[in-house]
């Protein structure tokens, strides 16, 4: 799976989405039961290397159908939560 990243007002945000239910004693995923989602936000030193990280659970009460649905879930999150829409949790330490 490729890596997705992106940056908004200077912030890496990288989208974490994984299986609603862990994988099974036969070594697969359900995908059918849907999938949760997280979101890691970074910031970047002058000198490229990372100086600060968060990850932050998307508050969802049931799982989304579809990875690309947690995947946009998690990036919109993440621009709420760097600009500050987002009672109860912050970015300022980054």
């Amino acid at each position: 799976m490729n890596e997705y990243v992106r940056t908004y007002r200077g912030l890496e945000i990288y989208p974490l989405v994984y299986p609603r239910i862990p994988r099974g004693a036969v070594g697969s995923y359900d995908y059918g039961a849907g999938f949760d989602a997280a979101v890691r936000i970074c910031r970047r030193g002058t000198n490229d290397t990372l100086t600060a990280s968060r990850v932050f659970r998307i508050p969802h009460r049931a799982p989304f159908g579809e990875a690309g649905e947690a995947r946009k879930a998690s990036s919109d999150y993440a621009e709420r939560l760097i600009d500050g829409q987002v009672d109860g949790q912050s970015v300022r330490d980054l």
